[in-house]
């Protein structure tokens, strides 16, 4: 028996009557308002594009953009990108949006069924007119237009191999022209001139940027010191620069210039702006040419700062509300940029930062829904050590019934994705709601994760990846030192590849844990291998490992093969349409424990990918596993109403 509906999860026991049916968190709207994204205005300024799910799933939106810094008027519906979707089961969420320099067409990464087979697809700001480019090929990203806005930069990725084929598509006439080939490669930038183009290509951790003169072919290698984890980059309004965005050569991801001179070899890189111990997140540069917004990643809060180019001269800009920003553009006129932001009390949102020296302002672009937060909890940012000695942290959230006493409370470890992504206080809705039933959240950045220099992200790579796993333990044993977690009531979850240090965490400390959530984890690296997309699959040998290679090392590290020492209930949550992490591999560990009498509970969505995007499936996907982790850390007795 299996779920295949949003609502239904099955698992051995009806415990305590599905725990009451008492999580309302459905009816919550501090946890479940609208989240804006992605802000990206129009070459003329007239307007504004941006990601919403204010109908259900990620769309793109268009509206006007008002000229007196005011908010902007929601329209009543998205971009008509996905009426001609065959598939109800497979809606085509959007994931990004760029307006091309003239304005006419935005074009749009989507992902049916919020799957890795992605596509992009042109529409003009009305939405009269609607254009798939390179519609046969299995996946489709999005690159960079042209200045000219004839061309778009887009990588078409095959069947049956792991490469990416980056190119500039004509779309007056549909022909293409191929910059490169490689596995992740991306169209980053095309000069003002149309006769080059920068594209980064390589494996995980090991990116790389060329530049290929589009009249005589030449490439040039852009970055210094070998392989790069960031690699991006533009070009300079005047022509004569190149700004990288780049840590290839250092620890930290920093902002260089490559000066230009004809067809003259590019200058060595020199740096313009780098923190010895913040990596530097996004680049946004000024339409003018003269200035750049640096967002810079502060122990997982951002810190955004305006740089001068041509004096080298950085000052801060104001803070938006919540900790994190996701997005940065200026408008067209230089006088404001909006900034996509979020906290752990603030829903993803979009604000307008004033860059006038006599008042720098920071005003709503969108209006928030009027929405009662006052229950929700700010975490603390904890440090502990790893088994070996190395420093390491994580977001402490504790349910208000226990305020800051050192109170042993139920806890929940929360291991984040990538691994190269990072734990950062942004906005949980999954948090929060078991907050509220009193269970307290740990999240930790085990080494491996993003934000804290190459070294850390590369910290778990390949046989490495032993270690980090007692980075789960360490972060256990930290809390309940400390007096902070219940050693008798700590649980343990996770999605991608939290998901497989969940199941590895599950199988190797069953003393520890008694509960778990594993979503969309990795069971087995063979037949995560075999059964990946090819390019996802030859993006991660150097993470993982090489499934021929180090078939030995693969084996030892899948849980599968000790699941059997799994001894806490676990959930399975996963989408239907996931081929990053495809479903066998949650298919064959619920598999596994039902073959040894357990009864795991499994919820699938059959309109997901990797991500759960519908805000009615992150309703069902809150309730079901707030349930299942109270359920085994709580006992009836003590829950609240």
């Amino acid at each position: 028996m299996t779920a295949d509906h949003v609502g239904d999860v099955v698992s051995g026991a009806d415990f305590a009557q599905r725990r009451r049916d008492r999580l309302s968190a459905e009816h919550d709207p501090a946890l479940f308002s609208s989240a804006y994204s992605c802000p990206v205005p129009s070459p003329d300024g007239t307007m504004v594009a941006w990601i919403s799910d204010r109908d259900g799933r990620p769309r793109a939106w268009v509206a006007a953009l008002p000229p007196d810094g005011g908010p902007v008027i929601e329209p009543a519906w998205p971009l008509p990108l996905d009426q001609d979707n065959a598939d109800p089961d497979a809606p085509c969420d959007v994931q990004g949006v760029a307006w091309s320099p003239d304005g006419f067409w935005l074009a749009c990464q989507l992902a049916p069924g919020g799957g890795e087979r992605t596509r992009v697809r042109l529409v003009t700001p009305d939405g009269t007119q609607v254009r798939d480019l390179a519609p046969g090929a299995p996946a489709v990203t999005l690159g960079s237009w042209s200045p000219s806005g004839r061309q778009l930069g887009i990588t078409i990725f095959g069947g049956g191999s792991g490469d990416g084929v980056a190119c500039l598509v004509d779309v007056r006439d549909g022909t293409s022209t191929m910059l490169a080939t490689g596995p992740a490669a991306r169209v980053c930038a095309v000069s003002g001139d149309g006769a080059r183009a920068v594209v980064r290509i390589g494996r995980r951790g090991a990116r790389r940027l060329e530049m290929v003169d589009l009249r005589t072919g030449r490439r040039t290698e852009l970055l210094p010191g070998g392989a790069a984890t960031v690699a991006d980059a533009r070009f300079a309004i005047s022509g004569g620069q190149l700004f990288v965005h780049t840590d290839a050569g250092a620890e930290r991801p920093a902002l260089l210039a490559v000066g230009l001179n004809g067809d003259a070899e590019p200058s060595l890189p020199c740096l313009l702006a780098a923190r010895e111990d913040h990596d530097l997140d996004l680049v946004a540069l000024d339409p003018g040419g003269a200035r750049a917004a640096l967002v810079w990643n502060v122990d997982g809060r951002s810190e955004i700062d305006l740089l001068d180019l041509r004096s080298g001269i950085a000052e801060p800009l104001p803070r938006c509300p919540g900790d994190v920003i996701t997005g940065a553009a200026f408008t067209r006129d230089g006088r404001a940029l909006l900034v996509g932001n979020e906290g752990p009390t603030v829903p993803r949102t979009i604000n307008r930062i004033s860059l006038d020296p006599d008042g720098m302002l920071v005003t709503p672009l969108l209006p928030a829904a009027p929405r009662n937060a006052e229950h929700l909890v700010e975490p603390v940012l904890h440090h502990f050590r790893g088994e070996d000695g190395l420093p390491l942290t994580g977001w402490l959230f504790r349910p208000a019934t226990f305020g800051a006493a050192s109170l042993a409370a139920p806890t929940l470890i929360w291991l984040h994705g990538g691994p190269e992504a990072q734990e950062r206080p942004v906005f949980q809705p999954l948090f929060q709601a078991l907050l509220a039933e009193g269970v307290a959240v740990f999240a930790p950045n085990v080494r491996g994760s993003g934000g804290y220099g190459r070294t850390f992200s590369s910290a778990d790579d390949l046989e490495r990846r032993f270690v980090a796993i007692t980075d789960v333990r360490a972060a256990v044993g930290s809390l309940v030192d400390a007096g902070l977690a219940d050693p008798t009531r700590i649980g343990v979850a996770g999605r991608s590849y939290g998901g497989y240090l969940t199941l590895v965490a599950l199988a190797w400390y069953p003393d520890l844990f008694r509960v778990g959530v594993d979503v969309c984890g990795i069971s087995d690296f063979a037949t995560f291998y075999a059964e990946t997309e090819p390019w996802i699959a030859t993006a991660a040998v150097t993470k993982y490992g090489d499934p021929q290679v180090d078939a030995a090392l693969l084996r030892e590290l899948s849980p599968i093969h000790s699941v059997d020492q799994i001894s806490a209930p676990l959930m399975v949550v996963h989408g239907a349409h996931d081929t990053n992490v495809p479903i066998i591999e949650a298919e064959q560990v619920v598999s596994a424990l039902r073959e040894r009498g357990a009864s795991p509970g499994y919820l699938l969505f059959k309109d997901e990918g990797h991500e759960v995007h519908a805000t009615a499936n992150r309703v069902v996907f809150v309730r079901e596993v707030v349930r299942w982790v109270a359920g085994h850390l709580l006992d009836v007795g003590e829950q609240t109403a």
